[in-house]
């Protein structure tokens, strides 16, 4: 099966890269996934369970980046097998690439499979593999959304509760121990990141 498709994401490249790299940030966009953990150089281990028709199987197997050039592009080749549904294989190209607002994230990908999966058809298989390819990306836009709410918040209230701080160094001195102001700093802090 060969599959090929272009994402225009919110992000910078260096954002869409840094998060391709980020086994946490895929673990939590794979459809399934309960495991991605590095096990060696630009090498990973992955545990995914999925549905495709009838056929319901726990997938194990490994991923491994090559021609590896920060932060544009990367190839992989995974192998996954889910014993007795089948096996999968392939690689794939994932290139970014800048624009005015974002970036572009290419992708081309050529598998194969095996097993009771290769006997379900290839409209159906086609099918499954379109939605998971759409449920990754809605998950990864998601998660690169909440990654920059929350750095922009978590700034924003570290800088509130800075000028806070400076306000009240810079203030006369008064009978109001320094612990109220530190407090009011920190309600303050915390008031700014939930409002946000």
């Amino acid at each position: 099966m060969d599959m090929q498709g272009s994402r225009t994401l919110a992000v910078t490249q260096q954002q869409a890269w840094d998060a391709l790299n980020n086994p946490g940030v895929l673990k939590r966009c794979i459809p399934g996934c309960d495991k991605f953990e590095a096990s060696g150089d630009n090498r990973y281990t992955v545990g995914v369970a999925i549905k495709i028709g009838p056929v319901s199987a726990k997938f194990s197997g490994s991923v491994q980046l090559n021609d590896i050039v920060p932060p544009h592009s990367y190839a992989l080749q995974f192998d996954a097998q889910g014993g007795v549904a089948g096996f999968g294989k392939g690689d794939c190209k994932v290139e970014l690439k800048p624009l005015d607002a974002g970036c572009e994230l290419h992708y081309t990908v050529h598998s194969r499979i095996g097993g009771k999966l290769a006997q379900m058809g290839q409209r159906l298989i086609d099918g499954a593999a379109k939605s998971l390819i759409e449920d990754f990306f809605s998950r990864f836009e998601q998660v690169l959304k909440d990654d920059a709410a929350s750095a922009d918040a978590q700034g924003n209230a570290s800088d509130d509760a800075s000028a806070v701080a400076a306000q009240a160094a810079s203030a006369p001195t008064t009978s109001v121990p320094v612990w109220v102001w530190v407090a009011g700093a920190l309600l303050l802090a915390a008031a700014v990141y939930v409002l946000r």
